[in-house]
Formats: C-alpha cells, sequence, structure tokens
C-alpha cells in the first residue's frame, strides 16, 4: 500500500500526544480527518486544537472507510481502543500506537482484520500540547511494525525532522524503562534534591530555581562529554567523609529520599570506578552505603 498518497488521518485519542501530534501533522499538509474520542467536549477540544477542519467522532464510530489510524491512549487501553475500531469496520489500511511499554501486537484486533500494524512512540516528554509541538519536532521515536506501518512511521518522523529507533519486541520492556528512568526519575531526583533543601531551610521556590542550572549542567554534560567524563563530586573524588556526613544528616529525611541517595550513590561508585576511581576508596564508599542501608532495614 503506498503511505504517501494524501489518506485521511483519523486520531483515536484526545490527550497531549494526540492533540500534539495531530496538528503538527496537519500543520504540514497531512489531511487529519478526525479525532475519536470517549468525552464529547474533551474530542471537541481537541479537533478545534488540531485544526479548523478536524471532526470529532465518538470513539466507536470513527468515519467510514479509515485508512490512516493513529491510536494516542493509555497503555492499558490500546487494545479496548483496537477492538472497538475494529469491530467499526476498519479492514485495511495503517494503524500505529504511540505508547511505549508495549509493541504492535496491541493491535491484535485490528490485525486479525487485515490492517497493517505498527508502534509510534515519542522518546519525549511534554506537560501539555502546546509543549509538545516544539517537544516533538526533532525529537526521537521508537518504532516496529510490519513494513507498511514501519513505512508510514518513518514518513511521520521525516516530516517532523525526527529520528527513529527501531525496537525489537525482545527489548521493548527495557527500551521503556530506560525512557522512565532519564524522564520520569529525573523529575523524582528533582523532587528529592528540592526536599533536602527544604529540610535545610530553603524554600521550595527558590530551592528549584537554585536547583535548575545545576540539573541542566550535569544533564548536558552526561550527553555530551559522556556519563563518566560528566560525573563530579564526593563519589568522583572518592570522598568517604563527605559521604558519610551526608548519610549521617540523611537520618532526618524521609526513608524513600534516604533510599534514592543510597541507590544513586552506589551505582556512581560504578561509574567512578570506570573513571579510574582506585577500588579501595570504592569498596570504602560500598560499605558506607551497604553499612546505612542496613541501619535503615
Amino acid at each position: 500500500m503506498r503511505t504517501d498518497s494524501p489518506l485521511p488521518i483519523v486520531i483515536a485519542g484526545t490527550g497531549h500526544v494526540a492533540q500534539a501530534l495531530g496538528r503538527l501533522l496537519a500543520e504540514r499538509g497531512e489531511p487529519v480527518a478526525a479525532v475519536a474520542g470517549r468525552n464529547p467536549e474533551r474530542t471537541r477540544a481537541a479537533a478545534l486544537f488540531i485544526g479548523h477542519k478536524v471532526k470529532p467522532v465518538t470513539l466507536g464510530t470513527p468515519p467510514k472507510r479509515t485508512r490512516r489510524l493513529l491510536i494516542a491512549v493509555s497503555d492499558s487501553s490500546i487494545l479496548e481502543v483496537a477492538r472497538l475500531i475494529a469491530g467499526s469496520g476498519m479492514k485495511q489500511g495503517i494503524a500505529l500506537h504511540t505508547c511505549g511499554a508495549v509493541g504492535p501486537e496491541a493491535l491484535a484486533p485490528l490485525a486479525a482484520a487485515g490492517v497493517s500494524c505498527g508502534a509510534l512512540h515519542p522518546l519525549q516528554t511534554f506537560a501539555t500540547p502546546e509543549q509538545g509541538l516544539s517537544a516533538l519536532t526533532g525529537c526521537t521515536f521508537g518504532i516496529d511494525g510490519d513494513e507498511a506501518a514501519l513505512e508510514w512511521a518513518g514518513q511521520i518522523a521525516r516530516l517532523l525532522h525526527a529520528a527513529t529507533l527501531r525496537v525489537p519486541p525482545e527489548g521493548r520492556l527495557l527500551y521503556h524503562a530506560a525512557a522512565v528512568m532519564a524522564s520520569n526519575y529525573v523529575v523524582a531526583l528533582v523532587d528529592a534534591a528540592a526536599m533536602l533543601m527544604d529540610a535545610a531551610g530553603i524554600e521550595p521556590d527558590k530551592a528549584l530555581r537554585a536547583l535548575g542550572p545545576l540539573v541542566e549542567a550535569s544533564v548536558g554534560n552526561a550527553l555530551h562529554l559522556g556519563t563518566v567524563e560528566a560525573l563530579t563530586g564526593p563519589v568522583q573524588r572518592g570522598d568517604a567523609q563527605t559521604i558519610s556526613g551526608h548519610l549521617s544528616a540523611l537520618r532526618r529525611a524521609p526513608e524513600p529520599v534516604r533510599g534514592l541517595y543510597r541507590a544513586a550513590g552506589l551505582y556512581a561508585v560504578g561509574l567512578a570506578v570506570r573513571g579510574g576511581l582506585a577500588p579501595d576508596r570504592a569498596r570504602l564508599l560500598e560499605n558506607l552505603f551497604q553499612e546505612s542501608d542496613r541501619g535503615n532495614g
């Protein structure tokens, strides 16, 4: 099937990804015909955001003869949505979903009906559809699927000046875990750092403003210099005295924060060893973290 023909696109879903991706495609000349959702008010709002010619429809009744379908719903809803749309009569064409933790197999009802199926996961995070317009441009998409689905996924990526990563089925959950660590868990670490600042007597707003340049520089160094070269601080120096002081002060912090500090510290020791930290200094630091862990068990 040719994917460069102007076949109408239907988007199933009304969330941030559905809205941002739909609008970007529409702005680049792709014929986004409809948005399908459960909540009529949200569906109308999503359609208006994507483009004034986009029609809001209910999830179980997409336009007849749908040939290009983007499903942008939560991981747990993909199979149900695929069943609904397969039941509405879609029997050919291409369907892509945008979730990271599952692959094309989540679209099994559509595949059984004769639809070419794939996954197009944006390796990006954004809190609003407006942020998504810039965040999705130039990002990387994790893709998988059969030949026609991969062809359309590649076409979408090219329209957005984005890169693609082919994610094998056996590696999908590790791929998604990596994405979660690089995004969601970075946010959790920043929150834990802000909590410690608060415990030190620094107001939360001021703490986040102060931590911002440090976080941005650390992530930037890791990405541009490599993680080994980017590591600085007491673990990299083998400074057991400072680490011991931290662990003592952290007794006043909530256990989840103490646990994060210990786990990240232990991992950082291995990173420091790769950067040349002497084995005896590494063992000393490891013992400090592990003894602190046992003391809190």
